[in-house]
């Protein structure tokens, strides 16, 4: 049987789409903005919810909902100064706040002098299978 050479390639092409929009779905990259805020210094040294202790100057943050190990980049609005982090506590349990840095990682975007800073959370979002 013999297929007329349009509609094999329009099928090519169809199979090539699906195969791209498959794969594509399965991770895709989330933007939050809002307020970041970093932890006391009277923290360093407790248990975070993930059960690890808390370094001030370790690179980790807290978030309400991101699971614990996802690694997020925070970017200080204000200046465009970023940080990777690794989340490992929930929080912040302030409103209007989306993230509680450590305190290496608040230096590293230039936020100790403000305390509060709107930044851009940057993650990838995995597809549950």
């Amino acid at each position: 049987m013999c297929i007329p050479a349009p509609l094999q390639r329009n099928w090519v092409l169809l199979f090539i789409i699906l195969i791209m929009t498959g794969a594509s779905s399965c991770s895709r990259k989330i933007t939050e903005t809002g307020k970041a805020s970093y932890y006391a210094n009277s923290f360093d040294g407790k248990r975070t919810a993930s059960g690890e202790t808390f370094h001030q100057r370790s690179l980790t943050a807290a978030h309400k909902t991101l699971p614990f190990g996802t690694r997020v980049t925070v970017t200080n609005v204000a200046n465009g100064k970023s940080v990777k982090v690794r989340i490992n506590d929930r929080g912040p349990f302030v409103p209007g706040r989306i993230i509680d840095l450590s305190h290496k990682a608040a230096s590293k975007i230039g936020m100790l002098n403000t305390g509060v800073a709107n930044v851009e959370v940057k993650y990838k979002k995995k597809k549950k299978k």
